[in-house]
């Protein structure tokens, strides 16, 4: 019924009602009451009284019949008599089918079984009229007799009083039309792909049994938006409808269990039956009424297991084909309750959240000018939600620019009023460990590693494990796929006004600036303080007295940041200062002081972060280190010494980068068991690496910049990732480096003393050699079989390449100035080749990089000013056409290797690194326009060659008029002009060889006339060997290529 849905939607309807009755047995009585209670109600029905009836069903009531919104068979004793009203019927079930019509029934004084089975005097009327009639019109009656039968309706013998029974179906009629698809969420940005992903996963076609299905997010991400849209778009398939909302807040109060459940028994089926003051005794009540019934209901905002038992204990409660749709924050409430299809509201991208915005601000996708910066500030203060981007943007609609600063800045310190009240309930209904470890979450560990968390917390009373889940299933936390846990920057606001509207006294976080400074100078805290996370953003002076953390003996996380650097701000620390000995958390920024106080006792620490700090060193002696884990002292500029980390058995991250005078690393290091990351970038003045530590749990070790090291350090053979760039003074590696069996990614790039390489390990899958004085590459590199990305850009002492393995994905040559030759044949089929401004590349290097393997899916880019003679077909400018003369396919897709010769646009003077070709085909093959990503061709210093592989689905026309496939190329920015354009067709020879069929190198024909006729080739007859393949329908083919930079 998609189809059906689809057209619904997007039609405009004549008449409201169609009836299709047998006149003697009702238009006098039955239908001439429901035609006045239809007037009485707005609702228009089609006239029938002016046309004539024949022997075949009327052009002016077929277009009657698909011109009507719903269609109300009146089923009498009779009806069959008629073949006039039977041929109305086939016309409506088909446009029940065709263009999703609804339709009604009523059985007036017959039995809807009889109707089915065509039995009893309905029967006899059918069979009468079925005589002389061909057993294929019969049976079409039949089975469309047999379908109306089963679409449940009004039954005449069920009423006392005909005069309800019409109010109820004119009641009826209006709900199906005030239901029907709307145009309210045609527009609204993102929808359609939600829709269609929970149209997926309801199974609309699956009619064999009732289905739930849960939609859960966070609170603003849209989930009740989409359940709207899903009953607007839905309805008009099920027989009932019913959108129960705001479930979380029907609770009545004063109420036991049974008596809730009863009560939100009685708000269903009030609202699906469309019957006010529905009161029932038992909660049987739903799979009494709706058993038989086709329905689709929309739980939405279910908060709690027993609202989903009251409504939808079981799937048999509701009839075959029936589809119950929940709404939660709560993903576990629907593993509770056995839901498997489950769809998970992400929140949307950059691009459509600004459109979201946009639309409420300004009533267009886009922001006028002059608002640009200002929607993506909005944007970005929103951080995507919808909630906040709607409320945010009805806000802001018809103000002025200075009003929208005023507004903003508010933002940033509050949150809005409406938006608080909807994402503050997920908070409210925690429990009080778990709202303790959201605030902990919120300011402490936003965007940290799971298991960092439980190792703060891990003498803690709090059920960390228990409690993350119970966060990340309420969606007010994600957990990554790496295990960081992330919490949206709206719900960290939440978390803010919870702690402002605390008694001061009963805080355990402070994270007011101006509180927080009056604790620190008059040691104003409580016992009860746990966290202190302090922005001194806002300050420009802090004193601090010596006991400033006497009274906060349970303080285990201290948080110091400026959020934003003005340059105006001191802070007082005396030298003497005690912190408390249980802290876990120590993050200070831009620490003042030459060392921490000789008080000091790290034994519970877990996290030290001093970057940016003016520490010289750290502590003397050795000290119980055993729960530290996580150090950064990154950018302590002043940094001369390590300390003594022998007992830091427990330390996995190590961040000394910019730790400028640091000389030595200690021997203690050799202790580091655990240890995982080292990183030491721009330690310029770093002389000493103890030697043979191999610390068997290190993984990646960066050097960048570490200036005074002449060869590779053997910290570990162990590593995976090694980035050792922008060294001046390396020279060498170490033979050794080809035992270094886990090493993946290797770094040595602006090196400019670094020569060469005798050894690589066999594990590589990146090596970077970027702007070194390189001047040949290994021969064992062709046995690298898992590398596959080789920069070797700006290599200018660089000669020659030798046999490359045929893992390669991507080779980076550009401006390697002294490159002249390349292994011939080149094995990496796969690989795209970027040769920009190799000008010195010779024709053997030339031919390699052209006659690739047949299986050839990559690209190149290498210097040329005409399209080489080994491409059969040549033109030109920026189009071409071949004539394939008396052609006759055997297959249904044709290959080609496309050469372009492009030009950079002199007159733009940006860089860029997106330059895309546009090849737009036509002709004998189905039309295509596929986008070539080339890369930077505002770096190309003349004229060159892009060479791509492509193929086409042949669009075989059987009268055989066309044999011409066209090709025009272009530039999708105009940053590049296109001077000459080449094709070669790939044949069943090239495949069969392996490689492209080209001629021999002295038989290659440069004079263009031979096969250039105004631009126009000729091909001679060939037979083209391909895979099987289906054809696609007559309509315009994307091909989606892999991009790859050059």
């Amino acid at each position: 019924m998609a189809s059906s849905s689809s057209s619904s939607r997007s039609r405009t309807w004549r008449y409201r009602v169609f009836t299709s009755f047998h006149g003697p047995d009702v238009r006098k009585t039955f239908l001439s009451h429901l035609r006045k209670q239809f007037s009485y109600n707005g609702i228009s029905m089609f006239d029938d009284q002016s046309i004539e009836r024949s022997q075949t069903i009327a052009p002016a009531l077929t277009g009657a019949i698909k011109e009507s919104r719903i269609s109300i068979v009146v089923l009498s004793k009779n009806y069959a008599s008629s073949r006039w009203c039977l041929d109305e019927l086939l016309e409506i079930l088909k446009c029940r089918e065709d263009i999703g019509q609804i339709v009604m029934t009523v059985f007036y004084g017959v039995d809807p079984s009889d109707v089915r089975n065509q039995t009893g005097e309905f029967g006899i009327a059918f069979n009468e009229t079925c005589e002389g009639k061909t057993k294929e019109k019969i049976q079409k009656w039949s089975k469309a007799l047999n379908d109306v039968g089963n679409i449940a309706g009004e039954h005449f013998f069920n009423w006392d009083n005909e005069s309800k029974m019409i109010e109820k179906i004119a009641r009826d009629v209006s709900n199906k039309l005030n239901a029907t698809i709307s145009w309210d969420f045609e527009d609204m940005v993102g929808i359609e792909a939600h829709l269609q992903k929970m149209q997926s996963l309801l199974h609309l076609d699956y009619e064999d049994g009732a289905m739930i299905v849960g939609i859960y997010g966070p609170a603003g991400i849209g989930k009740t938006t989409i359940a709207r849209a899903l009953h607007s778009r839905l309805s008009s398939s099920f027989q009932l409808t019913c959108f129960m909302e705001n479930i979380r807040g029907s609770y009545n109060s004063g109420l036991d269990e049974y008596g809730l459940k009863l009560r939100l028994q009685e708000q269903l089926l009030s609202k699906v039956l469309n019957q006010d003051g529905i009161r029932i005794n038992h909660l049987g009540a739903i799979p009494e009424r709706l058993c038989d019934q086709k329905v689709l209901i929309i739980l939405d905002d279910v908060e709690d297991l027993q609202q989903l038992e009251a409504l939808a204990n079981e799937t048999n409660w509701f009839g075959p084909g029936s589809r119950i749709i929940v709404t939660t924050e709560d993903q576990e409430l629907l593993e509770q309750h056995d839901i498997n299809n489950k769809y998970h509201v992400d929140f949307p991208t950059r691009e459509e959240a600004c459109k979201i915005f946009c639309t409420y601000a300004f009533r267009r996708s886009f922001a006028p000018y002059g608002f640009e910066k200002l929607a993506e500030r909005v944007t970005w203060l929103c951080s995507n939600l919808p909630l906040g981007l709607r409320v945010m943007g009805s806000t802001l609609r018809g103000k002025k620019e200075d009003d929208w600063e005023g507004i903003l800045r508010r933002l940033e310190n509050s949150l809005d009023r409406k938006i608080d009240g909807v994402l503050r309930v997920g908070y409210d209904h925690l429990c009080e460990d778990d709202q303790f470890l959201y605030l902990l979450i919120a300011f402490f560990f936003n965007y940290v590693d799971d298991d960092h968390v439980k190792a703060m917390l891990v003498e803690d009373s709090l059920d960390v494990k228990l409690g993350l889940k119970t966060l990340a299933y309420k969606s007010l936390i994600q957990i990554s796929a790496e295990g960081n846990i992330v919490m949206h920057k709206l719900l960290q606001r939440v978390g803010r006004e919870a702690i402002q509207r605390q008694e001061p006294t009963q805080r355990r976080i402070l994270i007011d600036a101006r509180e927080i400074c009056d604790v620190l100078r008059y040691g104003k805290g409580t016992s009860n303080v746990s966290g202190i996370s302090f922005d001194t953003s806002d300050i420009s002076e802090v004193t601090i007295s010596d006991d400033a953390f006497k009274r906060l003996h349970d303080l285990r996380f201290l948080k110091v940041t400026k959020s934003r650097y003005d340059g105006k701000y001191r802070m007082n620390i005396p030298a003497e200062i005690e912190f408390p000995c249980l802290l876990r958390l120590l993050h200070w920024e831009a620490y003042p002081s030459k060392c921490l106080p000789p008080t000091f006792n790290p034994e519970f620490l877990v996290e030290l972060n001093m970057q940016g700090s003016q520490l010289e060193h750290l502590w003397s002696g050795t000290q119980p280190l055993r729960n530290l884990k996580n150090m950064n002292l990154r950018g302590s500029t002043n940094l001369k010494e390590l300390p003594d980390l022998t007992n830091a058995t427990n330390l996995e991250d190590l961040n000394l980068n910019s730790c400028e005078s640091l000389v030595e690393i200690p021997s203690s290091f050799s202790h580091l068991h655990k240890l995982k990351k080292l990183w030491m970038s721009y330690c310029i003045n770093l002389q000493v690496i103890p030697a043979h530590m191999n610390l068997v749990s290190l993984e990646l070790v960066t050097m960048t910049g570490c200036s005074r090291f002449r060869k590779i350090p053997v910290i570990s053979t162990h590593i995976n990732y090694l980035d050792i760039a922008h060294n001046t003074e390396f020279e060498v590696v170490h033979a050794s480096i080809a035992l270094w069996c886990r090493l993946h990614y290797l770094n040595m790039s602006y090196n400019e003393n670094f020569m060469g390489l005798t050894h690589l390990p066999m594990s590589l899958t990146q090596l970077i050699l970027r702007y070194s004085d390189i001047e040949r590459i290994p021969d064992c590199i062709k046995a690298l079989h898992q590398l596959f990305s080789l920069d070797l850009t700006g290599c200018r002492r660089l000669a020659s390449l030798p046999e490359l393995p045929g893992s390669l994905l991507d080779l980076e040559a550009e401006d390697c100035e002294s490159l002249e030759t390349v292994f011939s044949p080149l094995h990496t089929p796969r690989a795209h080749l970027n040769f920009t401004n190799c000008f010195k590349l010779g024709g053997q290097a030339r031919r390699a990089i052209i006659r690739r393997r047949s299986e050839f899916i990559g690209k190149a880019l290498l210097p040329g000013r005409e399209v080489p003679a080994e491409f059969d077909h040549r033109a030109k400018g920026n189009s071409l056409t071949i004539i394939l003369n008396g052609y006759r396919p055997s297959y249904d897709f044709i290959q080609f290797l496309v050469c372009v010769v492009i030009s950079p646009n002199q007159e733009i003077t940006k860089i860029s690194n997106s330059s895309t070709l546009l090849c737009h085909t036509n002709g004998y093959i189905f039309p295509s326009y596929e986008e070539e990503y080339i890369g930077a061709v505002s770096k190309c210093r003349k004229e060159h060659l892009f060479i791509f592989r492509s193929g086409y689905y042949l669009n075989v026309d059987p009268s055989g008029a066309s044999r011409e496939i066209v090709f025009e190329f272009s530039s999708k920015s105009q940053d590049f002009d296109i001077i000459e354009c080449g094709v070669k067709i790939w044949t069943a020879q090239s495949i069969e060889r392996g490689y492209l069929v080209f001629e021999d190198d002295n038989e290659i024909k440069h004079d263009d006339h031979t096969n250039r006729v105004r631009g126009h080739y000729k091909a001679s007859n060939v037979d083209y060997k391909s895979v099987s393949r289906k054809r696609p329908r007559k309509t315009d083919l994307k091909l989606e290529i892999p991009r790859r930079r050059f």
